[in-house]
């Protein structure tokens, strides 16, 4: 169906559609299908360059760097012969790169290393453990006890370089000696299955967790410790990365048992009494702002959100496109939340403000779906869908919209993504019936519109790239 046509204002003549004829990166498997228009290209064109942008490799060439013995941390200096021993340790999707990549720089220079992640590679001297996601698993469990043994092992003469990233909350997970894995498996599992928030998800993490909530920090103190973030949380609260492992925690026993009373939630046994017992004040408390274990810490955030959508937006321009990046914090119902980006690309359409097309408009941020179902569609997937839906009559054949996870993984889908247009929404009874009736999956499957799941190396949140061209 050709898009509702308006009446636009008379502006300057339009621009050259810029038709892609190169593929910088061939990400995704199937992706010749999946970008089978123009306007297609683009929308996944950019998203790759996002997810490149924000990859260890590009973010450590731009912003990480050793001279003279001396450690560059985007503008930070840590002089490398200060230190006796070297130890890298961590945990998150991005964990094993980020170890490749300090393999690289530091070289022999490294004393030992552990991370765990669920995207291993190849390395020397930094043992790679793979763990599991979502839910933490008894190999995540090992190998965060290796952890916290080799960040024991600093002394007040070590360097301790960790490396976090979105995954860390359960893949850098080892449950406090009160509590078994079973018990902190059934705590994920009920917290989320209720619409818990990842907020207070962590909250209760950090207090049933033997590194979380700064304890990693107070297990290498006396060590200098320099935390590589890649975050992917839309607050930008770096302690919510990875449950904060080496940063402070002002939450407390009595907030975790709180959420659990506000959503309802029975703890097992041995939860509730662990609680209880650091409520009463038997146990201490996760580590403030004033705890010694931060004396020597510091955090430095290497890649987030607003890394991937700049590369997004070179990649538009190097293709002749207006662009526009209108926010890193996109939140709310998926189904809702993509409306202001559809609207504001229709606004391009008709009226070219705020930008002319040929147009791209850039967005990162975490959006929601309901927790009842399925869950296979993926938050990304709903917002796809339900943004064809919104433009299918209004701008047609001009638009494409690709909503993709920078991790390769669209909540507990086995996709990233989607990449749509007006076709995605045809017939649009069956495209309104998979919103309501949780089949949006099969409907962007019987299109060729899901973008298959693959590692990509990072973890910065959503990607979401909506392309208007001028017919």
């Amino acid at each position: 169906m050709q898009p509702t046509k308006l009446t636009r204002v008379d502006r300057t003549p339009p621009r050259r559609l810029f038709i892609v004829t190169a593929i910088d990166s061939r990400m995704f498997p199937n992706r010749d299908h999946i970008a089978r228009t123009p306007v297609r290209e683009v929308a996944l064109g950019c998203v790759e360059a996002g997810i490149r942008a924000a990859h260890p490799e590009t973010v450590f060439a731009e912003r990480v760097e050793v001279r003279d013995d001396v450690l560059y941390v985007d503008g930070a200096r840590f002089d490398l012969s200060a230190y006796e021993d070297v130890y890298v340790v961590g945990g998150g999707n991005v964990a094993g790169h980020v170890a490749a990549e300090l393999e690289r720089l530091l070289g022999d220079r490294i004393t030992a290393g552990v991370v765990v992640t669920d995207d291993p590679v190849d390395t020397d001297s930094i043992d790679v453990v793979e763990g599991d996601y979502p839910v933490p698993s008894e190999r995540c469990m090992l190998g965060t006890r290796r952890v916290l043994q080799l960040a024991e092992e600093a002394t007040a003469d070590d360097l301790v370089l960790t490396a976090l990233s979105g995954g860390g909350s359960p893949l850098l997970s080892a449950p406090v000696p009160d509590i078994s894995l079973s018990d902190l498996q059934t705590v994920t599992e009920d917290l989320f299955a209720n619409g818990v928030s990842d907020k207070h998800v962590n909250v209760v993490r950090k207090h049933l967790s033997a590194v979380k909530g700064g304890k990693l920090a107070r297990a290498a103190a006396p060590a200098a410790i320099v935390t590589l973030l890649f975050s992917d949380v839309v607050s930008q609260k770096r302690t919510a990365v990875a449950s904060g492992p080496t940063l402070p925690d002002e939450s407390t026993y009595a907030d975790a048992l709180e959420i659990f009373d506000r959503y309802g939630i029975s703890p097992p046994t041995r939860v509730k009494h662990h609680l209880e017992r650091g409520r009463s004040g038997a146990i201490p408390e996760t580590p403030t702002a004033e705890a010694d274990a931060f004396d020597r810490a510091s955090c430095i955030t290497i890649a987030d959100g607003m890394t991937a959508l700049r590369g997004a937006q070179a990649k538009a321009e190097s293709l002749g496109f207006e662009s526009l990046i209108l926010t890193t914090r996109l939140r709310g119902r998926a189904q809702e939340s993509v409306k202001p980006l559809v609207g504001i690309g229709e606004e391009c359409y008709f009226s070219g403000t705020p930008v002319e097309p040929p147009a791209v408009l850039l967005a990162a941020g975490q959006t929601s779906i309901p927790t009842f179902g399925s869950m296979k569609q993926g938050p990304n997937q709903e917002f796809a869908l339900s943004g064809a839906v919104e433009f299918h009559e209004t701008l047609g054949a001009a638009a494409a919209l690709a909503s993709v996870a920078t991790d390769g993984v669209d909540g507990h889908a086995e996709c990233s993504g989607a990449v749509v247009d007006h076709t995605s929404a045809e017939p649009m009874s069956d495209a309104w019936d998979a919103l309501n009736t949780n089949r949006i999956s099969q409907q962007l499957s019987r299109n060729g519109d899901r973008v298959p799941s693959v590692p990509t190396g990072t973890n910065v949140n959503d990607l979401h790239v909506l392309v208007i061209q001028d017919e």
